[in-house]
């Protein structure tokens, strides 16, 4: 999985179109973790439950750092932790750990914590979101809008690809013999670009059958989240 920057394509929403998702802004959950860490299935499980949610978008996104212990994550990628690493450098933190929650790019929490997750998740939601992201699907593109609520706002935008959920069993390492269901696995990260913090149109690419995608706009590229959505199909 590489990430790569894609070519924003500014247009013009001039046609009707074929499907559309109307959110209220979501709180974005990133949980950082793997296949090869015993203490993680239970975040995984939490996080199930919490992508239940329609005012949350939750992300799994396995890093690779564990992958010595008897089991190689098939989901695990260099990019996923080089992300955990770079929130480590913003928060001023020397290490990472599994399994953990980001919740809206500035509260980190152990991810098995369920009364500091939830603590956290409410205080992002009841947070005046600084600006809205519209998703409609048009012939088979991913058309994003980005509203700004005030002024003064700039940021990074990225659309982030994840698979639906899946039941898997682990056949060896510190869960050798567990079968885990792994939510919203992210196989891409991609940064679309810079945000000005004026209206914005842009086209990307619509998530296949079985997949979502959300698109987040953070202030820098691990900061604080300003706006979020999501679709599935």
């Amino acid at each position: 999985m590489v990430l790569r920057k894609v070519a924003l394509i500014a247009t013009l929403l001039s046609a009707a179109a074929s499907s559309a998702v109307a959110q209220s802004n979501p709180v974005v959950v990133e949980l950082f973790t793997s296949q090869g860490c015993s203490s993680c299935p239970p975040a995984d499980e939490f996080l199930g439950e919490l992508a239940e949610r329609e005012d949350v978008i939750a992300l799994s996104l396995h890093v690779d750092y564990w992958d010595y212990l008897g089991w190689s994550d098939p989901f695990a990628s260099p990019e996923m932790t080089q992300r955990q690493r770079s929130y480590a450098v913003a928060h001023n933190t020397r290490s990472v750990f599994t399994p953990q929650m980001m919740i809206q790019g500035e509260v980190s929490a152990v991810g098995h914590r369920r009364d500091d997750v939830l603590t956290a998740i409410d205080a992002a939601a009841a947070t005046p979101a600084p600006a809205t992201i519209e998703l409609t699907e048009q012939n088979g593109r991913l058309l994003v809008v980005i509203i700004p609520r005030r002024e003064g706002l700039n940021g990074v935008v990225h659309i982030v690809s994840y698979a639906l959920p899946q039941e898997l069993q682990i056949p060896r390492g510190e869960n050798g013999g567990q079968t885990v269901t792994y939510t919203n696995v992210v196989t891409d990260w991609m940064r679309l670009g810079d945000w000005d913090g004026q209206r914005m149109e842009l086209v990307a690419p619509a998530p296949a059958m079985g997949k979502g995608v959300a698109v987040i706009v953070q202030q820098g590229r691990v900061g604080p989240v300003l706006a979020a959505a999501r679709m599935e199909r």
